[in-house]
């Protein structure tokens, strides 16, 4: 992606982002930068991580400055995600100097993490991101197992294992087959388990 200069850009940004009270996502965002032809985004192949990353962090990166130079100037604030980039109204808030820092904000704003990234570092991100996401899906699946809610914490588990454990157990007259799926849905939540 190649960008026009920031104040151009800025200016493109908000024209965009101000008819959208409810704000647009990231794809969506950038498919009207795409048609807009005060600019020239290239199209980027969807099976190339690197160059969907650079694109991304790009986009991101003048996002940021917009957002920063909103707030410098007490004219609106930018709430910035992947699924919703929108802008809001100023809002007298915390002064600037007692606020925490936003470490997206200072990933995104340092041109090094763009520079520095190789498409080695991008495969890898999205390695250990898939790798979280299956466990979350297999976290999933194990507590529709055992009759729990997403959001059972570590106790109601427990204590759920425990109940229909003692339920199913073939000794009680219970299922061996329903069991062993209560073990092993334990061992994905809890695999001190196994």
């Amino acid at each position: 992606m190649q960008m026009p200069e920031q104040a151009v850009f800025t200016r493109i940004l908000l024209e965009i982002l101000q008819p959208h009270p409810e704000g647009l996502s990231e794809y969506e965002l950038l498919q009207r930068l795409r048609s807009d032809e005060r600019i020239d985004i290239e199209q980027n192949r969807l099976d190339d991580s690197h160059d969907l990353f650079r694109t991304h962090f790009l986009l991101f990166h003048h996002l940021y400055q917009l957002r920063t130079r909103l707030r410098t100037e007490q004219v609106g604030d930018l709430d910035i995600h992947t699924l919703k980039i929108c802008l809001l109204p100023w809002v007298e808030s915390t002064p600037q100097a007692l606020a925490q820092p936003d470490p997206l904000g200072v990933y995104y704003l340092d041109l090094d993490n763009l520079t520095g990234t190789t498409r080695a570092h991008v495969d890898d991100l999205l390695g250990r991101f898939w790798a979280r996401y299956g466990r979350y899906d297999r976290r999933a699946e194990a507590l529709a197992v055992l009759e729990l809610p997403i959001e059972a914490d570590a106790e109601t588990i427990r204590l759920q294992y425990r109940r229909l454990a003692m339920q199913h157990h073939p000794d009680r007259g219970g299922d061996q087959v329903r069991l062993q799926a209560i073990n092993a849905a334990m061992a994905v939540l809890d695999p001190r388990k196994q």
